[in-house]
């Protein structure tokens, strides 16, 4: 469970550095979006990128986010992947689209992505700030 005072940090328009592990084991790490609770944390992926082959190995990942006004408040999160899920229609795209950018939809899609939901459970956290 995510703490009630770094919720924020997950409601709101905080990048997330998701590493996962890569198939000779080494991480892998970049910045998403998000968008989640108290209880979850989702991101959106296209099924093209090595993220979504090394969480669909390996589901086991860690994100950390800092708060934008305070960069020494952080949450760290180390969790499982529970549910990948399509996104077709990109809704959930377009909604991170509108939360980050002001924009109705996302508009670095490219030709043939697919794009996908992945949510993930928190099963251990660390705060600070």
């Amino acid at each position: 469970m995510i703490p009630d005072s770094h919720v924020d940090l997950v409601t709101g328009a905080s990048f997330a550095h998701v590493a996962t592990i890569g198939p000779d084991g080494e991480p892998q790490s970049t910045p998403v979006w998000i968008d989640g609770d108290a209880t979850t944390v989702r991101f959106s992926q296209t099924t093209s990128r090595q993220k979504y082959e090394n969480v669909q190995r390996e589901p086991r990942l860690a994100m950390s986010m800092v708060d934008m006004d305070n960069p020494y408040r952080y949450l760290e999160i180390r969790g499982r992947v529970v549910d990948i899920s399509d996104d077709a229609d990109n809704a959930f795209i377009d909604a991170l689209a509108k939360k980050y950018l002001g924009e109705d939809s996302y508009p670095y899609h490219q030709p043939g992505d697919k794009r996908v939901v992945v949510t993930v459970e928190p099963e251990h956290t660390t705060t600070m700030g």
